[in-house]
């Protein structure tokens, strides 16, 4: 089964995390691929680790805008797909690829290595897909869609975001 959380709206990792936390405490082997993020800072991360779900980060942190990807940005990228792909050989049940499309809609990863391991899985692997701007190549392949949409968001009024909540 694939999913696929995408969309302008607030949640997309976190409904990725609830599911993850859900399979964790059914007994199901879990881990999450991280694209483009780093730090220790997220609540996600945190509890992630503290519950033993691995959580592994493949980015710098940068904000890629207006320019390709540097070598380091693919070679992380790369290094996690790689992750994601030998969790997948070696049964995982629960495979969570979050911010997959940034990582494909910036040039890390190609959609067709994406789709690849999609299509390489055994029937009982769970891939749960996350990011704005979803590929629709993804979106095509995917059992489930879904789209979060933002109707009013206090970031458009100023406010800043809050630890605990919106990371």
């Amino acid at each position: 089964m694939i999913q696929v959380y995408t969309g302008n709206g607030k949640g997309k990792t976190t409904a990725a995390m609830g599911l993850a936390v859900r399979a964790w405490g059914q007994g199901l082997s879990v881990g999450v691929f991280q694209f483009l993020k780093s730090g220790e800072v997220t609540g996600e991360l945190k509890a992630a680790r503290k519950l033993g779900i691995p959580f592994h980060q493949y980015g710098s942190g940068r904000w890629l805008v207006g320019g390709p990807p540097e070598a380091d940005e693919i070679e992380m990228a790369e290094s996690g797909l790689a992750a994601a792909e030998e969790a997948v050989r070696n049964g995982m049940d629960i495979v969570v690829l979050d911010e997959v499309s940034h990582a494909v809609n910036h040039g890390l990863l190609s959609v067709d290595r994406v789709l690849t391991l999609l299509q390489s899985a055994s029937e009982g692997t769970e891939f749960v897909l996350t990011g704005r701007d979803m590929p629709q190549a993804l979106m095509d392949c995917a059992d489930l869609v879904t789209e979060m949409k933002e109707v009013k968001h206090p970031y458009r009024q100023g406010a800043e975001a809050r630890q605990g909540i919106e990371y």
